[in-house]
Order: C-alpha cells, then structure tokens, then sequence
C-alpha cells in the first residue's frame, strides 16, 4: 500500500513519530518535509530499521521516499 504524508510546517519530533506510525501500516512512504533535522531523523530511523530510502532536494523542502524492503 502507498501512502503519502504532507508534514511540512511540523518541527521534530513529529515528522518523525507520523512517519514511524504510517510505516506500520504501509510499505511505500512518500514523506514532504521542510525542516532540515526531520530530514535526517527519519533518514537515520529508515536505515536503522533496513528500509530503503531516497531523497530528493526541492529549494528548502524535500522528498523522501521509503520502501520496507
């Protein structure tokens, strides 16, 4: 199932539990983000749980793209 998450304008650690919670019922996360340490946190717990993840830099605001593999 594919899911996306608009968390723009939330500061840590929200991005980061949203996106841990929309993990557990989904295996392809599309995550909008503009806040630079939510960018890392969720690329550090992506890698930490093995899932694939990807980023993608858009002026200030950024993609990523998990998928549990």
């Amino acid at each position: 199932m594919k899911k996306t998450l608009d968390l723009r304008g939330y500061s840590c650690p929200i991005p980061l539990l949203r996106t841990r919670d929309a993990l557990m019922t989904c295996d392809d996360l599309t995550v909008l983000i503009d806040e630079p340490a939510a960018r890392e946190n969720i690329l550090k717990f992506a890698a930490a749980q093995h899932y694939q993840a990807e980023c993608v830099d858009g002026n200030g605001e950024w993609t990523l793209h998990i998928v549990k593999s």
